[in-house]
């Protein structure tokens, strides 16, 4: 397993880096199924970085409590900061997720905002078959990442090359070791999850999907 990328020097810059690069478009990708989320009651969300999304949900929804996981001490310090006003709401678990077990069970919400793409395949599957026994029936898992569109074949050219830019930055950044978007798709099918919706941004650079849990026996 490779080392653990750090990302805390990158707490206090990453929500102004992320608006020099694309403006509002990744906090509307996050913030595509809040609405649909507003009747959950226990979430877990896996890094979720500076915690812009923690704190919308936490305040869309007044029942809600999260569990907040992260490797980064400075991205957890700056999630609670942020969702102060609800901390009675929100717990916080310094983690490496490639190696994280569940310790509640009966979430009925999970949240992967541009997270899946710091793991690579077999991560990936790992982290979901860890995942889904910790699951209420038919939970639900919302994914925002980035994609590669099929067509126009411009289009996916361009794509591929923004990833790969991206992906450089964060290994000289961050030390991450992961150099390609995962197939989160299959992860998912292989492991009974159904897509429920899904919404395209950035002429489907940017993904935002809604997937439902298997009931387990």
């Amino acid at each position: 397993m490779s080392a653990i990328p750090s990302f805390d020097h990158l707490a206090a810059p990453y929500r102004w880096m992320e608006y020099f690069t694309f403006g509002p478009l990744l906090m509307r990708t996050r913030l595509a199924f809040l609405e649909e989320l507003k009747n959950s009651r226990r979430t877990l969300v896996l890094g979720d970085g500076d915690g812009r999304f923690t704190r919308a949900l936490l305040s869309a929804n007044p029942a809600l409590h999260v569990d907040a996981v992260d490797c980064s001490p400075s991205m957890l310090r700056a999630l609670a900061s942020r969702a102060a006003p609800f901390s009675r709401r929100l717990r916080t678990h310094c983690a490496d997720l490639r190696q994280w077990q569940p310790e509640a069970q009966g979430y009925d919400l999970v949240i992967t905002h541009f997270f899946l793409d710091c793991l690579n395949g077999d991560e990936l599957a790992a982290l979901v078959a860890r995942i889904l026994p910790a699951l209420a029936p038919h939970a639900r898992w919302v994914v925002s990442e980035f994609s590669i569109p099929p067509r126009p074949r411009m289009l996916a050219g361009l794509a591929r090359l923004l990833v790969a830019a991206l992906y450089f930055a964060f290994r000289i950044l961050t030390g991450l070791a992961v150099r390609q978007l995962p197939d989160h798709s299959s992860a998912f099918q292989r492991a009974g999850f159904t897509r429920l919706g899904r919404k395209n941004f950035l002429a489907g650079v940017l993904i935002a999907e809604l997937w439902s849990a298997p009931r387990l026996a």
